[in-house]
């Protein structure tokens, strides 16, 4: 997510770098740059005169002017006015303090906003709440069905009414079965049109009206760029929603929509969809998304994906493992299946501090598939050749492959490398810090 915006910042940083005094010139030209860089991210041009100007005259201050490191000033300037334009500090959906807590959501069709109330249910399931769905879409066939689909999957009841087309009823009747069987929210999933129409927008000022939600949430499709700004605006004009859920945010190299809407709607982005899995959702943090885009990482997100996902009995037993050059293949797989957990390699590397400028120039990108070939290769074998690999002859290595669909190429590879990795980490439980081949 926003690749091609940070490096384009990162090359206007790089041409302030080294001087020792910044003047009126340098930060014109590096103005033009930044404006154009966020024009060309699709950032909204009222958002982009506002940013730029905010950066402008701070970086003519007297806190650049007198900086020893004037080019780190001006990157901890952008930071903080590309924090304080997606809203400064993170805001949470609001939670009504007589249960249930109704979120009412609304969006164009294709935003994927019918996954992305099974993705809140399942947020706030994970929370210690207990969710209900209602499935309030009578226009789509196959929505219905859908939320019925990930509902099961996650073991939270949804509400469907087949072959009703009232939706403002439906809504009413879901609430009071809400409250009936002591769910204390209830996420309600409206139509969607393919265009911002009136038929629409009465029908979920209807919902609304009916169901008195405690907050409205519409959820816009990232990768639409300046579009997600119009239709949120329109949106607001028609139902004053509370806040925003952006989706596909994983898919959006460019960062238009996070970076506008805030600044011309007032709300606040409450969650990022990061992936197509149903626990690809993340809170919205400004302050961690401004570091994102300049690529500065964003450890406190890595830091509660893991604990989320990795059981620390777990890691501190595999731990002692490594450092003793114990680790079997067995350890290997268990690590690599709860790292998997936690999301996409590639999303986990970005939120490295540094990772994109050291590595840059190097092919860093990894293909999740990969993981699956060494997932495949390693669940091929033995319990016992797992636990002790040197028994893995030619017959063996034979067998792996065609068990797992992969090449004998491809086993001897991973065998390879695992052996040394168990050596390289013996010697460093030992004391030494050894090269890494390859790195």
């Amino acid at each position: 997510m926003f690749d091609t915006l940070s490096e384009k910042l990162q090359g206007v940083f790089s041409g302030l770098r080294g001087r020792g005094k910044l003047t009126d010139a340098d930060i014109d030209q590096a103005m033009r740059a930044i404006r154009l860089s966020l024009l060309e991210a699709d950032v909204s041009l009222p958002v982009v005169k506002q940013l730029t100007t905010a950066i402008s005259e701070r970086a003519r201050g007297e806190e650049v002017a007198t900086s020893l490191t004037p080019d780190q000033m001006v990157v901890k300037i952008v930071n903080e006015e590309l924090s304080r334009l997606m809203g400064s500090s993170s805001v949470s959906l609001p939670i009504s303090p007589r249960p249930p807590t109704i979120v009412l959501m609304a969006g164009l069709q294709g935003s994927g906003k019918t996954t992305c109330s099974a993705k809140l249910a399942r947020f706030y399931q994970q929370q210690g709440r207990a969710p209900m769905l209602i499935a309030c879409d009578v226009h789509r066939p196959a929505a219905a069905e859908q939320l019925s689909v990930l509902g099961a999957q996650l073991g939270i009841p949804v509400h469907r009414e087949d072959g009703v087309t009232d939706a403002i009823g439906i809504a009413r009747r879901g609430i009071a079965a809400a409250k009936a069987t002591v769910r204390d929210m209830v996420i309600v999933d409206t139509a969607g049109r393919t265009v911002v129409d009136e038929q629409m927008m009465a029908e979920l000022v209807g919902v609304r009206d009916a169901v008195g939600p405690t907050a409205v949430v519409l959820v816009l499709d990232a990768m639409t760029g300046q579009t997600a700004v119009d239709v949120a605006v329109a949106f607001h004009e028609a139902v004053q929603f509370d806040g925003v859920i952006l989706t596909k945010l994983d898919g959006d190299a460019r960062g238009g929509a996070a970076l506008s809407v805030r600044a011309v709607t007032g709300r606040p982005i409450f969650f990022v969809g990061t992936g197509e899995k149903i626990d690809a959702l993340e809170a919205f943090h400004p302050d961690r998304m401004a570091s994102r885009i300049l690529g500065m990482g964003d450890v406190l997100t890595l830091i509660e994906k893991a604990q989320e996902n990795v059981d620390i009995d777990t890691a501190k037993d595999l731990e002692k493992k490594i450092m003793g050059g114990g680790m079997t293949l067995e350890d290997f797989l268990d690590q690599l299946r709860q790292i998997r957990k936690m999301g996409p390699v590639g999303q986990l590397l970005g939120m490295v501090p540094g990772l994109r400028n050291a590595t840059k120039g190097r092919d860093l990108q990894i293909d999740d598939r990969q993981l699956d070939r060494l997932e495949a290769i390693i669940s091929s074998m033995t319990p016992g050749e797992r636990r002790r690999p040197e028994v893995i002859n030619g017959s063996r290595r034979a067998r792996i492959a065609q068990g797992s669909g992969t090449s004998v190429q491809e086993v001897n590879q991973l065998l390879a490398q695992f052996k040394q990795m168990r050596k390289m980490m013996k010697r460093i439980g030992k004391g030494g810090m050894p090269a890494i081949p390859g790195m």
